[in-house]
């Protein structure tokens, strides 16, 4: 799970970090890990990747752009990444923007992402590029065919800022039971919205209220299999007009 769009009470620690089980990164504001607690990693090769139809939509474009609530870790963009330089082709390019309340110093993301050896290399990469003081929108070129977006701050706010067009959404804040803000009816409309006509999302949630705020944003939502055990997970599409 990664951090959210909820903006802590006065006096609350602006980076509310903690840390369990040797390097597994907890929000004490929202009493949740940041990603799921079996393997985050192939958490995101099964629910965002797989759920967007992903990599294989990658070779249809020539320019793929994906948006992510929740920046966090940076594991999905890391792991993202990684799959993307396997499959893509020379001429094509990805932009990765993500929406991100709290954003992380460069050693608590090098610490959250250093259990995984298969993206030591996108890891590195993006802790050394990574701002020491991230704040409003950070670029990071990650290499000649991926570009990197942060944009830090309230996503509500920011998304209806941006003239942006997405090609697929990962929808990643912390679970909706304890950060309802970050699944409401006005974000899910703006994220579809900035949708391509027959882009699409995908997100671990499968709260009834999610799938309904999603739904009369004008979604397609269909309920997947989850990952390592989990019921159900949603995918949908914005239709093609």
């Amino acid at each position: 799970m990664t951090h959210s769009d909820i903006t802590p009470e006065a006096g609350q620690d602006q980076t509310p970090l903690t840390w369990q089980e040797g390097d597994m990164p907890y929000s004490t504001a929202f009493g949740d890990h940041f990603y799921c607690r079996t393997d985050g990693r192939l958490e995101c090769g099964h629910v965002f990747l797989a759920g967007n139809g992903l990599p294989e939509r990658w070779r249809d474009s020539a320019a793929f752009r994906i948006g992510e609530l929740g920046f966090g870790t940076g594991l999905n963009a890391c792991e993202t990444w990684r799959q993307w330089k396997r499959e893509r082709s020379a001429d094509v390019t990805l932009h990765f923007v993500s929406f991100e309340l709290y954003p992380m110093q460069a050693a608590d993301i090098d610490r959250a992402l250093s259990r995984w050896p298969e993206i030591d290399e996108e890891r590195k990469s993006l802790v050394a590029r990574w701002p020491s003081e991230p704040s409003g929108q950070v670029d990071i070129d990650l290499d000649d065919q991926t570009r990197l977006t942060v944009f830090c701050g309230d996503a509500l706010e920011q998304l209806q800022a941006s003239s942006l067009v997405f090609d697929a959404w990962y929808l990643d804040g912390f679970a909706p039971s304890r950060n309802s803000a970050m699944w409401s009816p006005e974000l899910m409309q703006n994220v579809h919205d900035h949708t391509c006509p027959g882009g699409s999302f995908a997100t671990y949630a499968a709260a009834g209220f999610v799938r309904r705020n999603l739904q009369a944003a004008g979604f397609a939502v269909d309920r997947r299999p989850g990952f390592a055990g989990k019921r159900e997970m949603l995918s949908g599409v914005r239709a093609i007009v």
